[in-house]
């Protein structure tokens, strides 16, 4: 199994973190340094379905189906990820810890198998890697 583990500490208060990457006028403003998703008809609400809709690429919609599995504010957001067109269903969690001076966030998305699953933890994890280094902080600094 391939995964995506990426830990990035914030200069912002647990409670900052947990809005930007849950509000869902928000989420845009940061996902847009990668394909620039939003969300529909997205909760932090344990069964909530929602969608993540971004540009098309060739040979993908753009459209990402998605449930809300565990909700623990501000600290845990725990939720299913299965491109539109089917495939193997992954899992999506965001933590958030605080720590001196701010919030140690981990991004963590699982479940990927076999050789399509690494190709796809490779692409994705070079993508979040760029919105929580770039378009994370860039909302986080404009929430001051």
């Amino acid at each position: 199994m391939s995964a995506i583990h990426i830990v990035r500490d914030y200069p912002h208060p647990p409670s900052k973190v947990w809005r930007a990457v849950t509000d869902p006028e928000l989420i845009p403003q940061w996902t847009a340094t990668g394909a620039g998703a939003r969300p529909e008809g997205f909760a932090t609400v344990p069964g909530t379905r929602f969608r993540f809709v971004a540009r098309p690429k060739p040979g993908w919609s753009g459209v990402v189906v998605c449930e809300v599995l565990e909700v623990r504010e501000p600290s845990l957001l725990r939720y299913s990820w299965q491109d539109e067109g089917g495939g193997e269903v992954t899992e999506v969690a965001y933590r958030l810890a605080p720590q001196a001076g701010g919030t140690r966030f981990t991004y963590d998305h699982t479940g990927f198998s076999g050789a399509g699953g690494f190709l796809m933890a490779r692409i994705l994890g070079s993508v979040r890697t760029k919105m929580l280094a770039k378009g994370l902080p860039a909302v986080l600094d404009r929430l001051d």
